[in-house]
């Protein structure tokens, strides 16, 4: 059922990083004293990464156990061979694989009270069958908490670009010219605009929706002001700002700062 979502503005980034933080660690800790695997849907870039950060001070703190821990990946970039696409070098500055293989995965694991999680706790779409992400998602029982964030110049989430059906599965799309703009900033090794790859896997509009338990939408800066204005109002999916999905989402949260929501301290 499509409603507004609930939103909250706290101070700046930080204290965003640190409250989502708590939500998912609390979820963790709930999810192993029920004897139960959690799912947490990842993101790459600059605006989960303090929170992802928060996350691993919390389990080292509070002495988490996350073996139970199943993390999803969102996209990849992907390039076109004579055979077809295949994701971009695992080593690759801009590989999402990589990032959340050395600023989510490894972190957690050296903070852990156990002994974290296991490769085969990464969950990843292949670009050679993109589609069957979706089943290996419902497999898994869903996403329990997943990580959004909005593309500042055109709403994208993870890869889909504006025009991206509600039903959408995973798939390979050719990116949006603003998306590859706005990744720029994520990845700014690439150095020019025509070294960014022009197409990504991703998770689909349909599938962030049916198979999330709970989203969160991360929102910090100034530059996110028109994404956040347009999120914390959507009472629906809006195809032209793809990230407002949020608002078809179960137990769904706009979690911003001060600066994205243009609230003068």
């Amino acid at each position: 059922m499509s409603t507004v979502p609930v939103t909250r503005v706290l101070a700046d980034a930080e204290a965003v990083a640190d409250f989502v933080a708590e939500r998912i660690a609390d979820g963790i800790e709930r999810a192993r004293e029920a004897g139960a695997d959690y799912v947490l849907g990842c993101p790459s870039g600059r605006t989960p990464l303090p929170t992802y950060r928060a996350l691993t001070r919390l389990v080292r703190e509070r002495g988490l156990a996350i073996s139970h821990v199943r993390i999803a990946l969102m996209d990849d970039y992907v390039v076109e061979t004579e055979s077809g696409f295949r994701n971009v070098d695992l080593e690759a500055h801009n590989s999402c694989r990589r990032f959340v293989r050395d600023e989510v995965v490894g972190p957690l694991n050296a903070a852990a009270a156990d002994e974290g999680m296991a490769e085969d706790r990464l969950l990843q779409p292949d670009p050679a069958n993109p589609e069957a992400y979706d089943e290996l998602l419902r497999e898994a029982g869903g996403i329990d908490c997943f990580l959004l964030a909005s593309g500042a110049g055109d709403g994208h989430v993870a890869f889909n670009p504006p025009g991206s059906a509600r039903d959408s599965g995973s798939r390979i799309v050719r990116l949006a010219e603003q998306t590859r703009i706005d990744n720029l900033g994520t990845f700014p090794e690439f150095g020019s605009l025509d070294a960014v790859p022009s197409h990504g896997l991703t998770v689909g509009i349909g599938t962030i929706a049916e198979l999330s338990r709970s989203a969160v939408m991360i929102i910090t800066t100034a530059e996110k002001r028109e994404a956040f204005e347009r999120i914390s109002t959507a009472a629906a999916y809006d195809p032209e700002w793809p990230a407002t999905v949020v608002a078809e989402c179960a137990d769904a949260l706009v979690v911003a700062d001060r600066a994205a929501a243009g609230v003068r301290e």
